[in-house]
């Protein structure tokens, strides 16, 4: 035999060996590794999942709803489609993969050679990112079991012994099953205009008018003469499932003075029927050296740089498409964005034109799902050059045809001058970014 009628030998029988293995997957072979990666780390214990899916036994369980909802691509979540703009950390599953989870249940979910199931992973306890260097805890808040949703302003004060930097903020829910998202800021008082960072009531329901001066006065957020201090935006934030990203060294991160707050001006507490509690906290990462590029942001759309066109006002029975654009003055680099709506939003779009009317893929979102809001974190820096404008397009599906839709009949609805609450609506595109400096599309942010 010629050894080219050896090579062509062996990679037939290699590929008849890989045919067959696809048609006969097993749990310990095949399933397992994709179940660890993709689906346990949030359904475990304390985490959000509804059920565990640790062992083969939980698998199988489950294995009817775990193939309804990978086919139908609502599980791993991941609304932005991966073919459009690829991010760090998007957990979507390959045809294969969904095809072998297929053959797998239709053969009665075969468990193979139970001693080479792989080894379950190991989770991290409370941070996900490691070792915190201060860990302040949030006041608790009791929740009556009354099927409503809650949004509180709560302050969360601390005390260093310097003026430090940090390089990372985590907020850690207590109770995964209320939590539904966080949206705060760093505020930094003067040390000889604050005497005690603990005064005021800490909590206050969220008032999105004119009394939110009163409502920072009430929880303790001016200084003792009446005046703001310095509030950094946007430092801790949580939605279910997402991670707090880790920039590489010297990008990002704050300032913390001695005397220092969180508030977290829009926690979202969602329905309970039962009365429960919630004990959550925040950690906290310092620095290795100054920041030498901190982090800027603006925004598109409701509360932000741009108007909405036409208003954001919804007509009932309808399906209605919004925009919202920007032009870009300087070169900038972007690294994190967030799209966001309310339960009426149906697909978010998002893209930028150069003066050279070059496209530069944003983020699409074909389903909008109100329940996976993420932060979405380029591989890479992505730069828009000078002149470039962002453009924005929402869609809002408000009809009876809408699941989600909190009326039935359908109503008018708007966003009420940024309302967070969720029978109100918003169209909004954050965006983190910084000035652009030569090679930062070069820089991995993975």
């Amino acid at each position: 035999m010629s050894r080219f009628t050896s090579i062509c030998l062996g990679f037939i029988l290699m590929m008849v060996s890989c045919d067959e293995r696809d048609s006969n997957p097993t749990f310990s072979h095949d399933i397992a590794k994709i179940i660890y990666h993709n689906c346990s780390p949030c359904h475990r214990p304390n985490q959000i999942g509804h059920f565990n899916l640790l062992t083969y036994t939980d698998v199988k369980t489950n294995a009817n709803k775990i193939l309804y909802t990978v086919k139908n691509r609502l599980m791993p979540p991941w609304p932005a489609d991966p073919h459009y703009t690829s991010f760090v950390g998007e957990k979507v599953l390959t045809e294969k993969e969904v095809g072998l989870i297929e053959t797998w249940v239709k053969q009665s979910c075969p468990v193979g050679d139970s001693s080479q199931i792989p080894a379950l992973p190991t989770f991290p306890i409370g941070s996900m990112l490691g070792t915190p260097d201060l860990h302040i805890p949030v006041k608790p808040i009791r929740l009556q079991g009354n099927y409503t949703d809650r949004f509180l302003v709560i302050k969360v004060p601390f005390e260093v012994p310097r003026d430090s930097f940090v390089s990372m903020v985590e907020f850690v829910p207590g109770n995964t099953k209320v939590v539904h998202h966080v949206n705060g800021d760093l505020v930094r008082f003067e040390f000889d205009k604050k005497k005690d960072v603990y005064d005021g009531s800490l909590v206050d329901n969220l008032v999105w008018d004119s009394t939110i001066r009163l409502v920072y006065k009430k929880i303790g957020l001016l200084h003792d003469d009446g005046s703001y201090p310095t509030l950094a935006r946007s430092v801790v934030n949580y939605l279910p499932g997402v991670i707090a990203q880790k920039y590489p060294e010297g990008i990002g991160g704050w300032k913390v003075n001695r005397k220092s707050a969180f508030v977290l001006a829009d926690i979202h507490y969602g329905p309970t029927v039962d009365d429960v509690w919630d004990s959550s906290y925040i950690n906290i990462f310092y620095a290795k050296s100054i920041p030498k590029r901190p982090l800027q942001e603006f925004q598109l759309g409701t509360l932000g740089v741009s108007s909405i066109v036409p208003p954001l006002i919804i007509a009932p029975d309808k399906i209605s498409t919004y925009h919202s654009s920007c032009t870009i003055t300087n070169d900038i680099s972007i690294l994190t964005i967030n799209p966001h709506m309310h339960l009426l939003g149906k697909s978010f779009w998002a893209y930028a034109l150069t003066p050279e009317h070059d496209t530069i893929r944003l983020i699409k979102i074909p389903h909008w799902d109100f329940n996976w809001q993420n932060f979405y974190t380029f591989k890479k820096m992505l730069k828009i050059p000078a002149g470039s404008t962002i453009y924005i397009e929402g869609v809002f599906d408000n009809t009876r045809d809408n699941p989600y839709n909190p009326n039935n009949p359908p109503k008018e609805v708007h966003d009420n001058n940024g309302s967070m609450r969720t029978t109100d609506e918003m169209f909004q595109f954050i965006i983190t970014y910084l000035p652009y400096e030569e090679g930062d599309e070069n820089i991995s942010l993975e």
